[in-house]
């Protein structure tokens, strides 16, 4: 094994996406991970299977790992774990916080075996306080968090969307769970102590949402104390949810009205995104579009809720959308460019793998599953220039590793044969 983790052993409790991706991100990282699944699959792997037991949903969040097929219901799959923990150095649970003393894998019966086991445990919504107990997904936590009302999307019943084109919150847990357990081996490597190392899908959802969670009493006036105080208005007068995040959207409209640097525009055979945070790059943006003055910029007393302002951001707006729908994506691009104008193309996913610029910064990894064949995915999102991390094999077939694995914790053909009668193994 390859990897600045090579040597460290890992046995996973996890599925769906949170705890599989992050556990992923290790095991690329030259980590040796063990992956516990019910005799069944997990969840990911059964969904939207394309063939029997293979879903492109688990395969993608499961390279590089082993699989184990365990019913941790039976005595004889918990006797099993509690052998192989005390050769392992890292367990990764994210079971609701009951779960796993009933299944025996919890922090405290695990360390009683293997007294400096670091171990991360990822839940939904914390283990303490009144929501602890629920269980949940990336959609309720982007919903119970605020992530939901932050995008501010509605179908055509007036049901709010899920923002965004991903799990957001999912996959944020996923980046928490590999950054807690690198942390954590740290701490043990300078001490030799182990640890809980605990995470949720609400903290890491929270904590995208920074700027808006965070309270600011000198700052917050004219955004979060007054919509605040609008949303108790709003809730008094009987209104729903649909009501108030649409009051909440405007009330931050109303400050990006006018605001032609940091968003994205339709052009004549596609879309481009620009993003100009700073005066410098504004000024640039408005040399390309031939524009000689902008209040945002020159005047110090612009205040955007002025009627004056709203209506010449707007003109503005309008004739910016215009200008730039009136040409090809390749002419703004060769355009804003050259000037130092922050532009790129809107894509859609599915069209990027053989692209020059993924390609070029080795972006994409070539494996070949067991069952299915050929695949490409994405690398990790990181290089190393001395232990450089390397997807080793694509994900496993269900079980594909149970009898090496026991038969390296010790047991017989003979007692793997009885646990597999038992259905206590796959």
């Amino acid at each position: 094994m390859t990897g600045p983790l090579a040597g460290v052993r890992i046995l996973e409790f996890t599925q769906i996406i949170a705890g599989p991706f992050g556990c992923m991100l290790l095991a690329d990282q030259g980590a040796e991970v063990m992956k516990v699944e019910p005799l069944g699959g997990e969840p990911w792997r059964v969904y939207a299977q394309f063939m029997p037991l293979e879903s492109k949903t688990y395969q993608s969040l499961n390279r590089s790992k082993q699989s184990i097929a365990l019913d941790l219901n039976t005595p004889e799959a918990q006797a099993i774990v509690h052998r192989i923990v005390k050769d392992v150095d890292i367990v990764v649970s994210n079971y609701r916080p009951d779960v796993p003393a009933r299944l025996g894998i919890d922090y405290d019966t695990l360390r009683a075996i293997k007294p400096d086991l670091i171990y991360v445990d990822s839940t939904a919504f914390g283990r303490k306080g009144p929501w602890a107990m629920r269980p949940g997904y990336d959609i309720v936590a982007q919903g119970v968090s605020g992530f939901t009302a932050a995008g501010g999307r509605f179908d055509e019943n007036g049901n709010p969307v899920l923002p965004g084109g991903t799990a957001t919150a999912d996959f944020a847990t996923g980046y928490a769970i590999a950054w807690g357990a690198c942390a954590a081996l740290y701490h043990k490597a300078m001490t030799g102590e182990g640890q809980l190392v605990e995470t949720s899908l609400l903290v890491n959802a929270l904590n995208f949402l920074g700027g808006s969670f965070m309270s600011l009493p000198a700052a917050d006036e004219l955004v979060r104390t007054a919509f605040l105080a609008d949303a108790k208005a709003a809730r008094e007068r009987g209104e729903g949810y649909a009501q108030i995040v649409q009051r909440r959207q405007a009330r931050l409209q109303a400050a990006q009205i006018g605001n032609i640097y940091y968003r994205n525009y339709l052009t004549k055979d596609g879309a481009i995104a620009v993003g100009n945070l700073s005066a410098s790059l504004r000024q640039k943006m408005r040399d390309v579009l031939g524009i000689d003055y902008d209040a945002r910029d020159h005047d110090p007393a612009y205040n955007p809720r002025e009627p004056k302002a709203i209506e010449a951001g707007n003109a503005l707006t309008a004739r910016v959308e215009q200008m730039i729908a009136a040409e090809p994506t390749a002419h703004w691009i060769g355009l804003f460019e050259a000037a130092g104008v922050p532009v790129g193309e809107l894509n859609f996913t599915e069209e990027l793998d053989q692209h020059p610029q993924i390609i070029e910064n080795d972006y994409v990894v070539a494996l070949d599953h067991d069952l299915s064949g050929p695949q490409s995915m994405v690398s990790p999102p990181h290089k190393m220039s001395k232990t450089p991390p390397a997807p080793r094999s694509a994900s496993p077939p269900l079980g594909r590793d149970t009898d090496a694995i026991l038969a390296a914790a010790g047991y017989t053909a003979d007692e793997i044969g009885a646990f597999r009668a038992r259905g206590a193994v796959g």
